[in-house]
Order: C-alpha cells, then structure tokens, then sequence
C-alpha cells in the first residue's frame, strides 16, 4: 500500500511537494511558537538567581521587579542610603548589591552599584557572571559593558564614554565633563544583563556632584582604590538585591523590611514576582499560540483540498485498480496512506527546518531580537503536537478516501466528452 502510494504521488509531483511545503512550513510555525513560549519562559525565570530578595522604596511588586532586573520603567520614588545601611546589616543578611539607575548611554541604562554585583548576582541555575574581556573596575571613572552594548556601540576595553541623565532612550543632560573608560566586557548570557552599563555607584555620585573629591591627588587615588565602607557616594538608591544565609527566613526578612518604619520600603522575592509577571502575559502566549494552531490547519486543508481536487482526474485510476482487484478498502486506505505520507514528510521537513534555524540562526536571534532559544531534543509536548499534526491529516484525509471509496466503476470507466 505504501509503495502504491508512493508511486501515486511521484506522478503529481508539483501538487504533492507544494502540499509538503504548506505543512513544512505549518508545522515549523506551531512547533516554533511552542519553543519560544518554553524557552522564553525558562529565560524569564532564569533572569535573576540566587537572589532572596529585592528592596526599593514602597511600590508595586512588578514595578519593582521591572525596573531593578529587566530595567524597564521608573521608580517613582528612591530609598536613602540610611535605609540601604540599616537593611545590609539585619541579622541573616549574607551579601547585598546596592543599584542606583536613572542614567542611560545611547538608550542603554546605566547601572550605579559596586564589585559585589559581579560577585554574587546569578542568572539561570546559580550562574556567574564572567568576562569576556578586561576585568571589574576599580576606580571612579571605570565601566563595564553588557555583551549587546559593546557589540552595538562598538566599544572595547579602553574606550571612553559619557553618560546621560535620563532613561528609556531620553536624555535631558550629558555628563562630558566625568567620561568613563571601559574595562571590561561581559559574557553574553541572554538576559537584561547584557544591555546595561555598570559603573561605580562612587563614579554615578561624581557626575552628579554627590560625592565629595578632595583635592590632594594622593587621597584621591587612594580613595579611589580603597573607598571606606562607609563612605556615601550616593543620596538615594533605586533598590537592593539580598541574599540570606537561610533561604527559610525570607517571608520574614520581608516582613521586616516592609514594616521599617523610618522610610515606606518593599521587599518583594523575585520568583514569586516573576511568575506574576509571566501570567500577565499569558493572554498574549495564548494568542501566538492560537495563530500557529490556524496555520496549521490552513496547511491541512490545502492538503485536503489538493486530495479532493485530485479525484476527479483519478476516477480512471481508482476503476482501473478496482477492477484489478482491489477492493473498496484498498481505496480508501490508499488515499488515506498518501494523506499520511504528505503530514509526515512535511512536519519531518519543518521540525528538520527548526533545528536548522536555532543552530544556524541562535546567535543572530539573541542579538537581534534577545531571544535565547537552543537546538534541544523536542520535548513531550513538542511531540504531541507533531502527532496530533499528523492524526489531524489522516482524519482529513477520510473525507476524499470515503469519496473515492463511493464512485462508481463504472463512472470511472465511462468516456466524458
């Protein structure tokens, strides 16, 4: 049977591979669209670990979250830096990572913080994060760059810069006066990290006249180098990243910290936050999803249609196989066999097309469009959908087999002028 359809399909060649092609390129869309929605996902949870805690002033837990991670927005309101000294010694704190934001190069944001960040923040599971090239800084004036900002800025370690006040692409002044050097470059990792700038919060204070420089150059230097920890380069801070020596104590930490009474603060935990977060945009993965789903079957019913449209040239064919010997059962499950292999040899072309596309591609769709997706081994979900293509299509297909299965031989036989 297989081979009988086959050679049916070898003599509609052009129909049978335009209809291939249509559910190629459906399958590649439905089982596309189901690999961004997994990865992004675990992209998004990933983009912040090992973090317990994130402390800014009192407002909302997405806004929050938005601004000190993804560094989308602005908050609206600062903590003092009394409060950042009061929270970073509470009993169970094991490190801390102070952010000022507010800055921006070329629409770029300009984090303020301190080494402690390359120290202790993590993405994914428990990541680090690493240079590509140079090294942290280590004075006022130094920066360190994002993967995508050195790549679109075409910035080495070396280089210099100059930051503006304001964010989100708007600048209402230029620092010339304080430019910062680069000396370092971080690892591309597939998260706000690599579009961000990061200074010295002692650096942020400088360009805005918040910290206090001494004259003689020997101090300077040698405050630059070994800056006392208790010294305030900044007024105010945007938030603060925790973490604690027990994950355990962190609805309490928060209670803490929401109840301070000296300054309205919110604590929120960045996993709880983030799936928040992603379920408001759930409306927006339901509706790619439904997309791909209506491609899918305007690929199946092209298929459908190529096999109906088909049958009234190969009325003669099904008579002369009738009267051969072949019995109503052998039409149908002819036409049903070439329904079956059409799906097949096109989801095995689209799935064939995805991996071509992450492997050949990855690299350009992160720096293009941020989206950190890899050729992994399909997962249960993904292959139930390759089946549900491909039990779709038979089902389709009984429509023109009961067809063929109903015309007469002797219509089939008959000479129409």
């Amino acid at each position: 049977m297989i081979r009988l359809a086959f050679a049916s399909l070898a003599n509609r060649k052009s129909s049978a591979w335009l209809t291939i092609l249509a559910i190629a390129v459906s399958a590649l869309l439905l089982i596309g669209v189901e690999r961004v929605r997994t990865q992004t996902q675990d992209n998004f949870a990933n983009t912040i670990s090992g973090t317990d805690l994130i402390v800014g002033a009192r407002t909302g837990s997405t806004q929050l979250l938005l601004s000190s991670v993804f560094h989308i927005g602005a908050l609206n309101n600062s903590m003092t830096w009394q409060s950042y000294t009061h929270i970073k010694e509470l009993p169970g704190v094991a490190w801390n990572i102070p952010m000022a934001l507010g800055d921006s190069f070329s629409g770029y944001p300009v984090v303020g913080t301190n080494e402690d960040f390359f120290k202790h923040f993590k993405y994914a599971s428990e990541a680090a994060l690493e240079f590509a090239a140079g090294r942290v800084f280590n004075a006022d004036e130094h920066a360190v760059l994002g993967a995508e900002v050195a790549q679109r800025m075409q910035l080495n370690v070396g280089d210099e810069f100059t930051i503006a006040h304001g964010s989100g692409g708007i600048s209402f002044s230029d620092h010339d006066a304080h430019p910062f050097q680069v000396t370092g470059i971080l690892q591309r990792t597939g998260t706000p990290v690599d579009q961000a700038i990061y200074i010295p919060l002692a650096g942020l204070g400088l360009v805005h006249g918040e910290l206090i420089q001494d004259d003689n150059d020997d101090s300077h230097d040698h405050e630059h180098e070994h800056a006392d920890t208790e010294q305030q380069p900044v007024y105010t801070l945007s938030a603060v990243l925790l973490g604690l020596d027990n994950r355990a104590l962190a609805l309490r930490m928060q209670r803490q910290i929401n109840t301070y009474r000296e300054e309205p603060l919110s604590a929120i935990m960045p996993g709880l936050a983030l799936t928040d977060l992603w379920r408001t945009l759930s409306l927006f993965e339901k509706a790619l999803f439904t997309v791909s789903i209506l491609v899918v079957a305007t690929g199946l019913l092209g298929m459908l249609t190529a096999l109906l449209a088909s049958l009234r040239e190969r009325r003669r064919e099904m008579a002369v196989l009738r009267s051969i010997g072949a019995g109503p059962f052998t039409i149908f499950g002819l036409l049903v066999s070439e329904a079956f292999m059409l799906a097949l040899a096109g989801v095995s072309i689209g799935v064939l097309m995805l991996f071509a596309v992450l492997h050949f591609g990855a690299d350009w769709l992160l720096l293009h469009t941020g989206l950190l997706l890899r050729a992994t081994p399909l997962t249960i979900t993904e292959w139930s959908l390759v089946g549900a293509i491909l039990v779709a299509a038979i089902l389709l297909s009984f429509i023109p087999a009961w067809r063929a299965y109903r015309n007469a031989l002797a219509d089939g036989l008959t000479i129409r002028l």
